[in-house]
């Protein structure tokens, strides 16, 4: 019992001040609420690509072959996808730009219009065969592939807007104008500034022949970043820290995921693109790691996989071993488990700072990632397509629709039952500890 209290006190001394002051980084929420504003329209646009490619023998055939005045069904799905999915790095702009201007008590609209301005001028056009640029800009850009640019501007933006505004440099208007054109005027000096900034960003680039800002960004940070947030190793250590942060109360993705959903969400997107062209492969460069990946087929049932410790509680239940405290639980934490929200498990149970719990809750993540990854590598399940299925989503499930194929669905139900064999001993352990409290409360009675 001491050494567990040590290490429970060793992790609550050092490891939740490090989390707590992560959680609390402005920039960190603001990324975290940019993606967010985000994930609707992916979601949306990702059962449109679902429609587009189901995989029915024919239908997209089909798809493509039915058509009005020279549209198909299948262009028009595309489309949409394109017009929702396909504008991820444009929404996230204003997401980050907004929410980083809200949490210093400024004007996040005016931030976020100002901010997408701003992605606008430096987002390179669609050139002719004279490079005479035409009236349009690729989907890429304004998708994955431009959402490391997106992120910086939303952040110089919301971080420049707020200074000017918070440091009184603006116009003001009598107090008997309504807030809402105030604000539009307050905007006009902070505005300028940014829009003059990355006016000149794109007037750098243009003049010298470096390419892009997007193409300078995506290339210094998608190697070094990809090492963490693209790779098995990198992937491993993720979410291994997303449990630990989860172990300690404070919310793991909140602290992980902000710094790495940026690559899973360009690897979906990549993936996305592939599957459009019919090449979602290892060969043409596809992406094992992916958004899908992880909220799919790592953490069936919340933070910590704790599907597979709901599923070990029901069977304890089954067999009539269970402790009163574990057979209560057990339809609370069932049902909202099957969906993926484990805060009754969490704090019922419970698990936070349940030294009982800490190994398996750290591992059984790690060995979905393993047997995922590897599963995909050896292509024995389909990469991911790139559909971002939502994660309420329940397994098996999931498994389909992020996939396409039935294997996906196998994969999860291979993944669950790794998981119930490695947290049933250590349930059965702390089922005990609840049966012998239980039995001395009675004999106190």
């Amino acid at each position: 019992m001491a050494e567990k209290n040590s290490g429970s006190g060793f992790i609550e001394k050092h490891l939740m001040p490090v989390a707590i002051k992560l959680s609390q980084f402005k920039p960190l929420i603001a990324i975290r609420d940019g993606i967010i504003v985000a994930m609707p329209m992916i979601i949306i646009g990702s059962f449109f690509m679902i429609a587009n490619s189901f995989p029915i023998q024919g239908w997209p055939e089909w798809l493509a072959a039915t058509s009005f005045h020279g549209v198909s069904v299948a262009a028009v799905l595309a489309k949409i996808t394109n017009g929702s999915f396909g504008i991820m790095g444009l929404l996230g702009c204003y997401g980050v730009a907004a929410s980083y201007a809200d949490q210093h008590g400024t004007d996040s609209k005016s931030a976020g219009v100002i901010a997408i301005a701003a992605y606008f001028i430096v987002t390179p056009s669609v050139m002719s065969g004279d490079k005479v640029p035409l009236e349009g800009m690729p989907y890429g850009y304004l998708g994955s592939k431009g959402l490391f640019i997106a992120i910086i501007i939303g952040l110089v933006t919301g971080g420049i807007f707020q200074w000017f505004i918070n440091h009184d440099i603006r116009i003001k208007m009598p107090e008997a104008v309504p807030p809402a054109v105030a604000d539009s005027f307050s905007a006009l000096i902070p505005g300028a500034v940014i829009i003059a900034l990355f006016g000149a960003i794109y007037a750098l680039f243009s003049w010298t022949g470096w390419g892009s800002v997007h193409d300078l960004v995506f290339n210094l940070l998608s190697k070094p970043l990809g090492l963490l947030g693209d790779t098995l190793l990198g992937t491993i250590l993720a979410v291994g820290l997303n449990s630990l942060f989860w172990f300690v109360g404070i919310h793991g993705a909140n602290v992980v995921n902000n710094i790495i959903s940026p690559i899973w969400l360009m690897n979906t997107g990549a993936n996305k693109d592939l599957a459009a062209a019919g090449h979602l492969d290892l060969a043409h460069h596809g992406h094992i790691i992916t958004q899908p990946f992880i909220d799919n087929f790592i953490f069936m049932g919340g933070g910590g996989a704790t599907l597979g410790l709901v599923l070990s509680m029901g069977i304890l239940v089954l067999l009539h071993r269970s402790s009163k405290q574990i057979k209560i639980l057990t339809p609370l934490t069932l049902t909202p488990g099957i969906f993926n929200i484990n805060e009754p498990t969490m704090f019922g149970l419970p698990i936070v700072l349940n030294m009982n719990l800490l190994i398996p809750f750290i591992v059984v993540p790690m060995v979905n990632a393993v047997v995922t990854y590897f599963a995909m590598r050896f292509e024995l399940v389909p990469l991911c397509t790139g559909a971002v299925v939502p994660w309420t989503m329940p397994p098996i499930i999931s498994g389909f629709l992020a996939t396409s194929s039935l294997a996906g669905s196998a994969l999860q139900i291979v993944n669950l039952v790794i998981d119930v064999a490695i947290y049933f001993p250590f349930l059965s352990s702390l089922n005990k500890q609840f049966l012998l409290e239980e039995a001395g409360e009675l004999e106190e009675k």
